[in-house]
Formats: structure tokens, C-alpha cells, sequence
């Protein structure tokens, strides 16, 4: 009976931590893909502003609420506007950032081409 309460307290033990470091891997994704608004050339992972630290302790208790990464980037997109975010949502406002990348990459790529076929005649 012993064995199987050790047993016990190890799984629970397991499970702890496993569900410890789930949150901290969730809590390190959601934070770099955050930019700290004081600093402004770092995300709030990488800060150690007052801000970037409010901001991990918000995303703390949000995920110990049960919050998902979506809710959470919600709520900080509302009280802080977009640019918080390093990776903006695709939509009308900010297609331009995503559609231009690979517009500048086509026109590189046929203008490449262009060269090679002209130096081989």
C-alpha cells in the first residue's frame, strides 16, 4: 500500500511539472512574439523593463486563468493597439506587410532569370 501512494505522489509530481513547464513554454512564445513598448528594438521576453515585466506577470495570471494564446494576444492587441505584436494578423490593414515580401522576392527572382537568359544569348 506504501508503494502504490510513493507511486502516486510521483505521478502527481510528473504531471506537475509537466504542466509547469507548459505554461512556461507558452508564457516564452506569447513573450517574444511581443514588443516591448519602451524599449522598442526588443521583445518583452528579452526586456527587463517595468513594462516588459507587467506584461509577464499579465500573461502569467492570464494563463493561470486558463486564457489560450489567441484570448491573450486579444486582449493586449485591445489595450495596446497592433504594433505590440511582431507578427500582425492578416487582414485589410496590414496586408500590404504580408503580400509585399513575396512581391519583392517574384520581381527579384524574374529579374535573375532575366540576367541569365540575356547573358546566354
Amino acid at each position: 500500500m506504501k508503494l502504490l501512494k510513493y507511486f502516486f505522489l510521483l505521478f502527481l509530481i510528473v504531471n506537475l511539472s509537466s504542466l509547469y513547464a507548459e505554461e512556461e513554454n507558452l508564457k516564452t512564445e506569447i513573450t517574444k512574439n511581443l514588443r516591448c513598448l519602451i524599449c522598442q528594438g526588443q521583445s518583452v521576453y528579452d526586456s527587463d523593463s517595468e513594462f516588459a515585466n507587467s506584461i509577464k506577470i499579465l500573461i502569467d495570471e492570464k494563463i493561470k486563468q486558463g486564457q489560450d494564446k489567441k484570448e491573450i494576444y486579444s486582449y493586449l492587441k485591445d489595450r495596446y493597439g497592433q504594433w505590440i505584436l511582431y507578427e500582425p494578423e492578416f487582414n485589410k490593414n496590414t496586408y500590404f506587410l504580408w503580400i509585399f515580401p513575396i512581391f519583392i522576392f517574384l520581381i527579384g527572382g524574374f529579374l535573375i532569370f532575366r540576367l541569365f537568359i540575356t547573358k546566354k544569348n
